[in-house]
């Protein structure tokens, strides 16, 4: 059973008892190397989890060089935890899958309109009931002037409830539920828009897990950095076709136009393949 699993659905196997015997070492050879990796990854990840506790607990040297070798770390506890979750992820798909300006002079820049797709709020400051030179109450309105100002409002935070109700029949007694719903990570809590925020801000605006995770909890919500980086190993690994796909066809022009910086970054990946 355990050949039958690793080797797949190949009814190619030699008949030879040797030959059966050899593949077999090497497959169980394979899965202790890569338990054995396994292991060491965790094992980092402890240590440097116990060495920066260490560090936010050290009262002596100073602060500047704790600070910068404590984002160090972290970033560096980030990136494995990341790679673990990864792994893990991937190894459950595969398990599942098998199936001018003037001198002397500055002007202003004219100002520019504000954004028209921005939804409006009218706050209408209301009129005296008298007039204020002479006392008479009959006023009507003229006209108005408008004023704008731009506002940011903090971002809401809020928990949804997948609720499945339980149906009983009453000719014959079976009980029906609708199918649970499908989420980006399997048993995972997020959702996929929290999801795509937390890989944007590492990606695109280049925000590490550790300062996101301080933003958050500025918020109010507790979220550790090995709870962000477990999500976003896992969104990794189930992104990768699509990655694949992109990657597959951007290589198969025959010219790609790229800055020196991703030409590097190409130039490596094709090194990789």
């Amino acid at each position: 059973m355990i050949l039958w699993s690793a080797m797949g659905h190949d009814d190619s196997l030699p008949d030879d008892v040797t030959t059966l015997k050899a593949m077999l070492r090497a497959e169980r050879a394979a899965r202790l190397a890569a338990e054995a990796e396994a292991h060491a990854g965790t094992l980092l990840i402890e240590k440097l989890k116990l060495t920066i506790k260490k560090l936010r607990h050290e009262q002596f040297g100073q602060s500047s060089e704790r600070g910068a070798l404590l984002d160090q770390l972290e970033l560096q506890l980030a990136d494995l935890e990341e790679n673990a979750a990864q792994a893990e992820t991937a190894a459950q798909m595969a398990a599942t899958e098998k199936i001018t300006v003037p001198s002397f002079e500055r002007r202003k820049p004219p100002r520019r309109p504000l954004p028209e797709h921005l939804p409006r709020e009218r706050l209408v400051y209301p009129m005296p009931a008298t007039c204020p030179c002479c006392g008479d109450n009959r006023l009507r309105k003229l006209g108005e002037d408008v004023t704008e100002t731009l506002e940011l409002i903090p971002r809401q935070w809020k928990v949804i409830q997948h609720v499945r109700e339980k149906f009983v029949c009453r000719a014959c007694e079976a009980i029906s539920q609708p199918p649970a719903p499908s989420h980006p990570i399997a048993r995972g809590r997020a959702g996929p828009r929290l999801l795509a925020h937390v890989l944007f801000a590492k990606y695109g605006l280049h925000l590490p897990l550790n300062r996101q995770s301080d933003v958050y909890q500025r918020e109010g919500i507790d979220l550790d950095v090995s709870t962000l980086a477990d999500w976003v190993g896992a969104s990794a690994a189930t992104l990768m076709p699509l990655v694949d796909t992109i990657r597959s066809h951007v290589f198969a022009a025959e010219r790609i136009h790229a800055d020196s910086v991703l030409q590097k970054q190409i130039e490596r990946m094709i090194e990789m393949i």
